[in-house]
């Protein structure tokens, strides 16, 4: 479970400095997610999960998703009680979703609406 306030947009352009080096010649940061030490970056060709790992976060895992290989996704809102909003993305050849989870300080509908418009061309 996420702690509340702690899940925010990110200004593109400073992901894309910060996160440089992982992006193709050409490659532009579209819109970035930052989720306490997680960080989700949508750019023009994938999708860049950034993992913070262990206690210190010094062991990172970078995961990328072509937008082509994601087979469908779902969204799960915040509700009354539970105040975390849940994103799930299936990825072809693997039966379990890769899962992320929003606090409500995320608008989960936009993060959505940027997703489909990438898988869905």
């Amino acid at each position: 479970m996420a702690f509340f306030g702690n899940a925010h947009q990110v200004d593109p352009a400073a992901a894309g400095q910060e996160f440089a080096r992982l992006l193709g010649q050409g490659e532009q940061v579209h819109a970035a997610y930052q989720l306490i030490r997680d960080t989700f970056l949508f750019t023009d060709r994938r999708l860049i999960l950034i993992d913070k790992q262990g206690i210190t976060g010094k062991k990172t895992e970078y995961h990328s998703v072509p937008y082509r290989s994601i087979t469908h996704f779902a969204v799960e809102t915040a509700g009354t009680f539970d105040l975390d909003a849940e994103l799930k993305i299936w990825v072809s050849g693997n039966p379990v979703p890769i899962q992320k989870t929003f606090t409500k300080g995320v608008d989960i509908y936009e993060v959505q609406a940027i997703l489909t418009g990438y898988v869905a061309r």
